[in-house]
């Protein structure tokens, strides 16, 4: 038989045995298993479900700051028809800021102006101009009750649920909006809102140690023969967001966007201002900001080891919200105030309703806590909670929309920087 010389030849050893064949390297063997995870990856990717994004039936905002944008045409254009960019320069806000938008947005959902954040013009709608202007009191608190209550559908069923009733918890009226057509995940946004608005308008009242959700007519009864006092809009100054940053302790690291300082009046244990910490802190802030996945940490209760006023100082510049209560006018805590506006930070302030807020910060939106005694605080306790998540959950979602300080309001280009962490 011929040999057939194209054939490829099978190495032999020197005994005639043939050789095993060649295997593949390690370095070949990695190339493969590499090649075949970025084809399963390829595919989860190509398989994955577009991620959606949750409807939001309601306002993304409470009524009360939304009316800015309402009083800003009252003021610089006589209720009239305005140029948008006209009326933001008036207003003091950047155009493309995001939380112009979402004021612009909020206000034509709550039906008071039309004209979306790119329109020419912005105008009042017939039933904003009676909200805003000095009309009979009883006509602008109608408006205002439709706007904010009676033509949102989520807080109308709220409204018509518990009117003349108790005020029950919020785990019960999220239950209550279970055919609202409100996602799940939206259900304490909901809730909080329409707590806040409710409260704004004079609904929420203690009657005989309970909080009820008194109907509209009886509050509109209430107003006659008295003046409505002239609303005014809190002055916003558009804020930068801190860089979001961790540190490490020892095997432990920081999260300090999810982080929330507590700045409070602490003293000495078994004082009174030991116990109003300890109520704030259990009874409104806690709970308040569970949902919102913080953890709110108190300057006696950081566990790390290391110089306290470092810490203390760390956790005001660092942590993505701080929450300042000025009751007892206690100055380390207005020094620790003063100290998170330098950053431009979010911060919310809430405060005794005994204690009188000095000029400077009386100015800036307050959640007020009436501790006269415990049959007045008691009642109200799921309205307070609602407002202070309703604040920390709008600085959250934008750090931008910060409450304004009279550092930043005074010197907007005032930047002090905050070195990040080794």
């Amino acid at each position: 038989m011929s040999e057939d010389k194209g054939a490829i030849q099978t190495p032999l050893k020197p005994n005639g045995e043939a050789l095993p064949p060649p295997q593949k390297s390690n370095i070949s063997k990695k190339l493969s298993r590499r090649k075949r995870s970025v084809r399963a990856a390829k595919a989860a990717v190509k398989n994955q479900k577009p991620r959606v994004r949750s409807v939001r039936p309601y306002p993304a905002g409470p009524f009360e700051e939304t009316l800015e944008l309402a009083l800003a045409i009252q003021k610089f254009a006589a209720g009239e028809r305005v140029r948008r960019l006209t009326l933001l320069r008036q207003m003091e806000k950047s155009p493309s800021s995001s939380t112009t938008k979402q004021l612009i947005t909020n206000s034509g959902k709550y039906g008071l102006t039309v004209g979306s954040y790119s329109a020419e013009y912005l105008a009042m709608t017939e039933l904003g101009r009676a909200a805003t202007s000095e009309v009979d009191p009883r006509t602008k608190l109608s408006a205002q009750f439709k706007l904010a209550i009676e033509n949102i559908m989520p807080f109308n069923t709220l409204y018509e649920s518990y009117k003349n009733k108790k005020l029950p918890t919020r785990d019960v009226l999220r239950d209550a909006l279970a055919e609202a057509d409100v996602p799940s995940d939206l259900l304490g946004e909901c809730v909080d809102t329409f707590l806040v608005n409710a409260k704004f308008l004079g609904l929420m009242q203690t009657i005989a140690g309970s909080e009820m959700v008194v109907p509209i007519e009886q509050v509109l009864e209430e107003l006659q023969g008295t003046k409505m006092p002239i609303l005014s809009p809190v002055p916003r100054v558009p804020k930068k967001s801190g860089a979001a940053a961790s540190s490490s302790d020892g095997a432990s690291q920081i999260h300090w966007t999810k982080v929330c300082f507590y700045i409070s009046p602490i003293g000495e244990e078994g004082s009174l201002e030991r116990k109003h910490a300890d109520l704030f802190l259990s009874s409104l802030v806690e709970p308040a900001l569970a949902e919102l996945g913080l953890v709110v940490v108190r300057a006696d209760k950081i566990s790390s080891g290391g110089l306290i006023t470092a810490q203390v100082i760390e956790h005001i510049m660092r942590a993505g919200l701080v929450v300042v209560d000025l009751s007892f006018h206690n100055p380390n805590a207005f020094y620790e105030m003063a100290l998170r506006h330098a950053t431009k930070r979010p911060v919310i302030q809430i405060s005794r309703k005994e204690d009188e807020l000095p000029f400077d910060v009386g100015q800036v939106r307050t959640v007020v806590i009436d501790t006269t005694d415990i049959y007045a605080l008691v009642p109200k306790l799921e309205t307070y909670k609602a407002e202070i998540a309703t604040h920390a959950r709008a600085a959250m979602s934008d750090p931008e929309s910060g409450v304004g300080n009279p550092l930043t309001a005074f010197f907007p280009g005032f930047e002090v920087s905050i070195p990040k962490e080794k």
